[in-house]
């Protein structure tokens, strides 16, 4: 269900929550073309500081877009800009909560600017900001 730019409220939250699976970094790997072995092979990771193989920082990011995309603004929404920082790592089983916050309304250009954040459990994986344009009604 689509939130039109009108009815979009300073605090307005939303958020998504999905378990990292095996099968969800191979695909992303496959998709991207990024096979850095930190992603794909557990032998290396383990040699890392990481102890173990992690999702890619990007397969968290889109988490957010599942929730810009799907809820808050939702479909019809136009992803215009985002900043983020990666704070830790998330491993494959770990359930990641994508959370967005409204901080900023332009309603002469209907772009929408929201807090992320990724966390798994009370551990802020990833942090940021989206600027969207939302749409309008008619």
């Amino acid at each position: 269900m689509t939130i039109y730019f009108e009815d979009i409220t300073l605090g307005q939250t939303a958020q998504f929550r999905k378990t990292v699976t095996e099968a969800d970094v191979v695909l992303f790997a496959g998709i991207t073309g990024d096979h850095n072995p930190v992603h794909t092979d557990e032998e290396y990771a383990r040699e890392t500081p990481f102890k173990g193989r992690i999702a890619h920082g990007l397969l968290t990011a889109s988490l957010v877009s599942t929730v810009l995309g799907n809820q808050l603004p939702g479909p019809g929404t136009i992803y215009v800009s985002q900043i983020m920082r990666f704070t830790a790592p998330v491993h494959i089983g770990d359930t990641v909560t994508a959370s967005v916050r409204v901080t900023t309304l332009d309603p002469v250009r209907h772009r929408v600017t929201l807090a992320i954040r990724c966390s798994v459990a009370d551990t802020t994986v990833l942090e940021g900001e989206a600027v969207v344009i939302a749409p309008r009604r008619g």
